[in-house]
């Protein structure tokens, strides 16, 4: 993969992101937004630390050998964590990325995530309400906090129960959208007890996480005309 040089950053991260040799596919293009899937282990954002230039913002931004050409005004309405794979939608210009920021502050845009939990759930669907608050003492994590956590709603369903080992492939749709809602939904007692795959957070490492983000829907910021966009997951 050929990157351009990263940039200087003056502020360390405690985090260092391993290095991501996948690609970012794009699933749609136009004068306004595009459609990508993010592979997991690679940044929607460079961090401060130098070695955390690598990002999907910087790759658009500056190519990568299969974008021609590259994006300079790229936006990202909104992200996915380190270890999530799936479809974000990219503001090409302000006024686009403006437009979609407004429909994620207002809950208009519809997701919808695909995930294998380490174990078999007890009920078929259902919905996790558990307001979730910041973890000042163990950052990037949240917690379940009903004092101080701001509402967090997830609905689910259990698409199949896998066996040896025992786990769970479930289908959530995010009512609200708060940080690592559904990685703390899972893992927690108050939630579904059990944790998604690979989530070094919340439960126990494996090759990657098993969370990704298979549909999108929203309103063109352009045409108005309401998208949909779908894409399986690799696991």
């Amino acid at each position: 993969m050929s990157l351009k040089e990263p940039p200087e950053y003056s502020l360390v991260d405690d985090f260092v992101a391993p290095a991501c040799s996948d690609f970012v596919e794009i699933l749609y293009q136009d004068d306004d937004i595009l459609l990508i899937n993010k592979p997991s282990g690679l940044l929607s954002l460079s961090g401060k630390n130098s070695l955390n230039w690598d990002s999907v913002h910087y790759r658009l931004v500056h190519g990568q050998e299969e974008m021609s050409p590259a994006f300079p005004h790229a936006k990202l309405p909104h992200r996915l964590d380190f270890g999530t794979s799936g479809i974000m939608v990219v503001g090409l210009n302000a006024q686009a990325a403006q437009h979609l920021n407004k429909q994620f502050h207002a809950g208009t845009v519809r997701k919808r995530y695909i995930a294998v939990l380490d174990g078999w759930l007890a009920e078929d669907h259902g919905q996790i309400c558990a307001a979730i608050a910041k973890d000042k003492t163990q950052f990037p994590r949240v917690k379940i906090c009903d004092s101080k956590g701001k509402v967090a709603i997830s609905d689910y369903v259990v698409l199949q129960r896998l066996e040896r080992p025992r786990r769970s492939l479930v289908q959530f749709s995010p009512v609200t959208g708060r940080t690592h809602q559904l990685r703390v939904h899972c893992a927690h007692q108050l939630g579904l007890n059990t944790p998604i795959v690979g989530d070094t957070h919340y439960g126990e490492e494996a090759e990657r996480l098993h969370l990704h983000a298979e549909y999108l829907a929203f309103t063109h910021p352009i045409s108005h005309q309401r998208l949909e966009f779908e894409v399986a997951a690799d696991f």
